[in-house]
């Protein structure tokens, strides 16, 4: 949904979420409006975040495609939305990743790609592909998906929002050493592993904010911490903590998901190119703003997974 074409109409207040009740968003889902509603398309909604941010989307009016790794579990959520369509893809081959963007470009549009899918492991894992697991899934994979679909999404003057962290500030790297950086080459951190994918969503957001302009807008965001199977199955410092008493003081998917669904659909407030949290841009690791290294990861990850730059 770029600027002047497609939309929501009103989002309603729901238990647990923050804000929806936003009359700026409210009023300008009702001047977008359109009889059939906006494409959006939602990775990693089969759990967590992007499940609630498909419930909402898909009550607000929007034409929702679910896609999982799950067939099962993508299936159970597109069966609670009347009319969305369940897909499934494993970001950790990107086979996959290619034959989902073969059945998007079946749509007749995508007014909003939502990059939410996302992992964390223990250990240090290659794909079939060759690549470090977290970073695969974390960046390349949705890399992958997003050049992919660049006709689709320009030609419907779409948003792409991209599901980041606040974690990015610990996945500092320097300039030069991307490849071997991303790899996650022993000694194997999975905190830092995790910490540098997040940081990569922000620079790829950034690359693909000025590459795109003015066809498409890319944002992205940090959820906070939400209570969700990803935290329970994470590895390092993250797994310890959402497997303690301390995951009742996290934040609910649907909480989680409030920003995701703003920058979706709100007209203003959210900056191109930016990183948000609680519906506001945030400051990021100086780093995360480098032009420079933001145009040699979209040209390393362009190369890794066979595209021109």
């Amino acid at each position: 949904m770029g600027a002047g074409r497609g939309g929501l109409p009103r989002l309603r207040r729901l238990p647990g979420e923050d804000r929806a009740g936003d009359p700026r968003l409210r009023r300008r889902a009702r001047e977008l409006s359109t009889p059939d509603g906006p494409v959006v398309v939602v990775t990693g909604a089969s759990d967590g975040i992007g499940a609630a941010a498909a419930r909402r989307l898909h009550r607000a009016g929007a034409q929702v495609v679910v896609v999982g790794r799950s067939p099962e579990k993508t299936a159970a959520v597109a069966a609670e939305l009347d009319g969305a369509r369940a897909l499934t893809a494993d970001f950790a081959r990107l086979d996959d990743v290619r034959r989902l963007a073969a059945q998007l470009a079946e749509l007749p549009r995508i007014d909003v790609l939502a990059d939410n899918a996302g992992a964390s492991f223990p250990r240090r894992e290659l794909t079939v592909d060759g690549h470090e697991r977290t970073f695969q899934v974390d960046h390349l994979a949705p890399y992958l998906l997003t050049r992919l679909l660049e006709a689709q999404l320009r030609a419907s003057r779409a948003r792409v929002v991209t599901t980041s962290s606040f974690a990015h500030w610990g996945g500092v790297t320097r300039r030069g050493h991307l490849a071997g950086a991303v790899q996650s080459r022993p000694p194997y951190l999975a905190t830092r592993a995790y910490a540098r994918a997040k940081w990569c969503n922000v620079l790829f957001t950034r690359e693909l904010a000025r590459r795109w302009a003015p066809d498409v807008t890319a944002t992205c965001f940090d959820p906070g911490g939400v209570a969700t199977s990803f935290g329970r199955a994470a590895g390092g410092a993250t797994g310890l903590l959402f497997r303690s008493p301390l995951v009742a003081f996290l934040r609910t998917p649907a909480q989680g998901a409030d920003t995701l669904v703003w920058l979706a659909t709100a007209a203003d407030g959210w900056r191109n190119g930016a990183h948000h949290a609680h519906r506001s841009r945030t400051l990021t690791a100086r780093s995360a703003r480098d032009d420079v290294r933001a145009a040699e990861l979209w040209e390393l990850s362009a190369r890794l997974v066979g595209l021109p730059a």
